[in-house]
């Protein structure tokens, strides 16, 4: 697993967006997974920055995103679809039916796991997959459990991290209980990872991914296990790690 260490969000986003332009540079149709929330929100910035400047061109880009509420439709701003057309997909050269998000309207949701899972491996997988970190070791919405799920499914997500994604709604009672989300199975299967983590909050996660024991108590540790790990923190967590 390499870690790079930066000086700050912006400094850790911009070496984030750098590999992904040396992989596009290498392969203008590589299969990209993305990630919402506010940490990438700084990497898809220079990307689009990129695009505009003719450096990369996502015109042949395929993409999967790991996760979407269920009960939320893509119209519904605080849909991770709508997320992802206002943050990056409205800016760059991309065709729109190239862009994957799990639907959360389906009406067999097993069904549309599996369907995802489908979408994924018909594209020949996952080239590089972007992951954040929640400050209780999920990845994506894979929470804290006594067992984890390797396909794409349901699961509910706990009491921490609807209360840290409250912030995006007008209040935590709006906050959907449930979502689709890619599994670790799916996850691991990425040829390349990378995980990006800002601010002090973060530190205690990140410091049980790189030291502690594998455990589905800390999903992020299963990344251990995976032969192309590179992990992006800024300076906060640095010095609170003391790396």
């Amino acid at each position: 697993m390499k870690v790079i260490l930066t000086e700050n969000y912006n400094d850790m986003s911009r070496k984030a967006a750098d590999i992904i332009k040396n992989l596009l540079i290498k392969k203008n149709d590589a299969v990209l997974g993305l990630a919402t929330g506010s940490t990438p929100i700084g990497l898809y910035k220079y990307l689009i920055e990129m695009n505009k400047d003719h450096v990369i061109d996502f015109s042949k880009v395929k993409t999967v995103n790991l996760d979407e509420y269920i009960g939320i439709g893509p119209d519904d701003s605080q849909s991770y679809r709508y997320f992802m057309n206002t943050n990056f997909f409205n800016h760059i050269n991309i065709d729109k039916n190239n862009t994957y998000v799990p639907n959360g309207l389906a009406k067999n949701l097993e069904e549309e796991g599996r369907r995802y899972d489908k979408v994924i491996a018909d594209l020949g997988g996952i080239d590089l997959q972007i992951l954040g970190i929640g400050n209780n070791g999920h990845i994506a919405f894979n929470e804290p459990n006594r067992k984890l799920t390797a396909g794409t499914h349901v699961t509910p997500l706990t009491e921490s991290t609807i209360k840290a994604n409250s912030r995006f709604f007008d209040c935590i009672d709006d906050v959907p209980k449930t979502a689709l989300t890619m599994g670790l199975g799916q996850i691991m299967k990425a040829r390349k990872i990378i995980l990006v983590a800002s601010g002090k909050s973060k530190a205690d996660a990140i410091s049980r991914l790189l030291h502690g024991k594998i455990t589905t108590e800390c999903p992020a540790t299963m990344l251990q296990m995976h032969n192309d790990v590179t992990v992006i923190i800024d300076k906060e967590i640095a010095e609170k790690l003391k790396l």
